[in-house]
């Protein structure tokens, strides 16, 4: 069989995100390089940042849920001293007080405080929806956005360097690196920052190094994300994502067509990846305590 037969056409592709592109942008270029409509991401990235971003190609697509409620690690560096309409510097300044005097341990002991189960209110421009629209498509409208708090986990949140930038006088640079569960807003733990030191706070960079399992140096440049080999096949693309389910022979054909399997003593429990014993992917399948239900055929 020629090598070009075995290269996979479907699967999970983990991009290293340039600066100055939308994750659409991405998407959009993956698209034109794998001539295929069938593309999505599980996770935005701002133009501004950069790193790991997860995108699906063909019947990928079904994992992208899971993958967007994985956790996710950043660098960033924050810029303490004034505050900004974006949360980072992209935005025109709002205001602001000199940081220089600030005592570190303060820092630090405000950076603990937005550590942990909070309630964080979404930056004015994020993609949470206002009535049917993106919250950002109504900024750049002039429109006034007001977003309720929602509960979020920053498992860490950690001061690597502090820097004093010559070209900024008056104000302070964080490099920090942070854990945080899907639906936190970096940009907000910067603004929050800055509030609570009543200075005023925003991102000038941000790079994501973790999504869940995948990791920047499983990430390939945009350069090469249209070569066949870069996608992580189905069955090991849904390995990293969910629990793994074995079945034998008989209960993979019934599952392939779509007949839920009962009994007792399946494990895990909850979503798992079901294969065949020859590794195949079977399914995306609920296993309750009294047997499988299949979510999404795959195979």
């Amino acid at each position: 069989m020629p090598a070009s037969a075995r290269e996979p056409t479907e699967g999970l592709l983990v991009v290293d995100k340039p600066g100055g592109l939308t994750s659409h942008d991405v998407v959009a270029q993956v698209r034109r390089d794998r001539q295929t409509r069938r593309v999505g991401h599980g996770g935005t990235l701002d133009p501004m940042a950069t790193g790991v971003l997860v995108l699906a190609v063909g019947r990928a697509t079904r994992l992208l849920g899971y993958v967007g409620g994985m956790d996710k690690e950043y660098q960033a560096t924050i810029r303490l001293g004034a505050s900004t309409t974006t949360d980072d510097a992209e935005g025109q300044p709002t205001g602001g007080a000199p940081a220089t005097g600030l005592d570190e341990g303060r820092i630090r002991s405000m950076m603990a405080g937005l550590t942990g189960p909070i309630d964080q209110v979404p930056s004015s421009v994020s993609a949470v929806k206002v009535n049917g629209r993106r919250a950002y498509e109504r900024v750049r409208a002039g429109q006034s956005v007001s977003l309720a708090p929602r509960r979020v986990l920053v498992s860490s949140f950690t001061v690597v360097d502090v820097r004093h930038p010559a070209q900024a006088r008056g104000m302070v640079d964080l490099d920090v690196t942070t854990t945080v569960s899907s639906g936190t807003y970096v940009r907000a733990l910067a603004r929050d920052l800055g509030a609570g030191l009543g200075v005023g706070g925003h991102l000038t960079s941000l790079r994501r190094t973790r999504v869940g399992t995948f990791t920047v140096a499983d990430a390939v440049d945009l350069g090469s994300a249209g070569v066949p080999t870069a996608l992580l096949p189905m069955p090991d693309a849904a390995r990293r994502v969910l629990p793994s389910l074995l079945l034998d022979a008989d209960e993979a054909s019934r599952l392939r067509h779509g007949v839920r399997l009962t009994g007792t003593g399946y494990a895990p429990t909850g979503t798992v990846a079901a294969y065949a014993p020859d590794g195949s992917l079977v399914a995306i399948a609920e296993v309750h305590p009294d047997g499988v239900r299949p979510l999404a055929v795959l195979g």
